[in-house]
């Protein structure tokens, strides 16, 4: 996800205790994640694919991202002798559409993160493994493409590391833990991408990092608004109404929140890999910041520990424009025992002209399905994000190719679909009725987004990008 105090508390104005939507414990099964595509579809160019001419580029510039030794992929695509152990899971997977996980419903080229195969590349593997799964003349393949054996960026700019291993316990349930790392910056840098790297992945169930920086020593006080002169108009306007609850009392007070966490700035949850930020923009650290890595630790019947690491790889440049993060919920909701297709609203007003760049929807084990709609100030509307098949085990950024420009005046309304009945297999306990909380077998309405502020431009519109 991205600023806030813990994700959703960035409206209140009192510290408050860091909060997150919790995330399944980040089992991959056949994985798929690419950012960029092949500008043409890939198809096949006999009656029979062989996986040297013709299966092969589709799998090295969609799969193999996560499909490869080290990677998060439970095996590797890299080659024919490993494609072709694995035909009977590849099938099932690309026919029913479950890989590469993708979600969203609309036309390729909206999200510039799209991981869905293109029909004819899906049909070229389909008959690839229907004829035999062919090897082709291997000599003439593609060369296979390569990956860093460390961080997927390459080799970061600056690594900042948990202080000390963190032992999570064989079982019980662990309360979010948060660590301070000053980030010893000693000038401002602008970071164009971020990567998490958790030390023990089986029970890291997310991570979340903020960043704080301490005020300039010189810093003056911001001017009074002149007498009579209008307040300006704020930048977000939200639903009161959809508040969160109030936090339960804490036991763990060893690794327990700061008084101030300051802006979100990075995750990982599962199907969230490096998050690079789009062309033309970058997130701000100031020289100072110090870091808080909120970790969310699951018990797997067997002690274990970590040490998460995060890497950042900065601008060459200052940046067109400045990207931020933030969330908008509801907190106030029931999800009564037994229910099917409980519908649960959240909207977010808009003071000011905002571009927003990606949405990132989250519930629990009982969601189902999401979509986003902006109602614009001339009362038409635009349903900008559908997701009729939410995946809680992926947790997707829908990054638009193109942003979206929202003018002043308008709102985004989200609506999230809740399964609490019995035949939602992943139902915790459809004997309980459901509200906001942290934990798996809770729920949440959440729903991260980056954007930028067109009056804040740091350069001028068709200028240097």
């Amino acid at each position: 996800m991205s600023s806030s105090h813990s994700l959703e508390r960035s409206a209140r104005s009192h510290p408050v205790r860091a909060r997150v939507a919790t995330v399944i414990t980040m089992s991959v099964v056949l994985v798929g994640f690419v950012v960029g595509r092949a500008p043409q579809p890939l198809a096949a160019r006999s009656a029979e694919p062989t996986f040297a001419e013709d299966v092969a580029p589709i799998l090295y510039a969609n799969c193999t991202t996560c499909h490869h030794p080290g990677g998060l992929g439970p095996f590797s695509l890299l080659d024919y002798e490993g494609a072709k152990a694995k035909t009977d899971e590849m099938h099932d997977a690309v026919e029913a559409r479950y890989m590469p996980p993708w979600h969203a419903e609309g036309p390729h080229g909206v999200f510039r993160n799209d991981r869905r195969l293109a029909d004819a590349d899906r049909q070229t593997i389909l008959r690839w493994i229907e004829s035999g799964a062919k090897p082709g003349d291997l000599s003439k393949a593609a060369p296979k493409p390569e990956y860093p054996a460390a961080w997927s960026m390459g080799t970061p700019d600056a690594v900042v590391t948990m202080p000390a291993e963190f032992t999570v316990p064989a079982s019980g349930t662990v309360e979010y833990q948060y660590f301070e790392i000053p980030t010893n910056f000693t000038e401002e840098k602008w970071v164009q991408a971020i990567e998490i790297m958790p030390g023990a992945r089986e029970v890291v169930h997310h991570v979340l990092v903020y960043a704080k920086a301490p005020p300039p020593p010189s810093a003056a006080p911001p001017a009074p608004r002149p007498a009579g002169a209008p307040a300006p108009a704020p930048l977000f306007i939200r639903n009161r109404a959809h508040n969160l609850p109030p936090d339960p009392p804490r036991l763990d007070t060893l690794h327990a929140p700061p008084r101030q966490l300051g802006a979100l700035i990075g995750s990982l949850a599962p199907g969230m890999t490096m998050m690079e930020f789009p062309k033309g923009t970058a997130l701000r650290l100031r020289a100072g910041t110090v870091l808080t890595f909120q970790m969310h630790y699951t018990a797997h019947g067997h002690e274990m520990k970590d040490r998460t690491a995060l890497a950042f790889r900065f601008a060459k440049e200052m940046p067109d424009e400045e990207i931020f993060a933030s969330q908008f919920t509801n907190g106030s909701f029931t999800i009564p025992a037994g229910a099917k297709d409980v519908q649960v609203p959240a909207e977010l007003g808009f003071g000011q002209p905002v571009r927003i760049w990606g949405l990132l929807p989250h519930t629990h084990l009982r969601g189902t399905r999401w979509q986003y709609t902006l109602m614009k100030p001339d009362s038409t509307s635009e349903v900008v994000l559908d997701v009729p098949h939410y995946d809680f085990k992926w947790q997707t950024y829908y990054m638009f190719a193109k942003p979206l420009d929202i003018a002043a005046g308008s709102k985004l309304t989200s609506m999230a679909w809740y399964d609490n009945s019995t035949s939602n297999k992943a139902n915790p306990d459809p004997t309980k009725d459901v509200k906001w909380g942290d934990q798996t077998w809770e729920e949440m309405q959440y729903t991260g987004f980056l954007y930028t502020v067109p009056s804040r431009r740091l350069r001028p519109s068709g200028g240097h990008h």
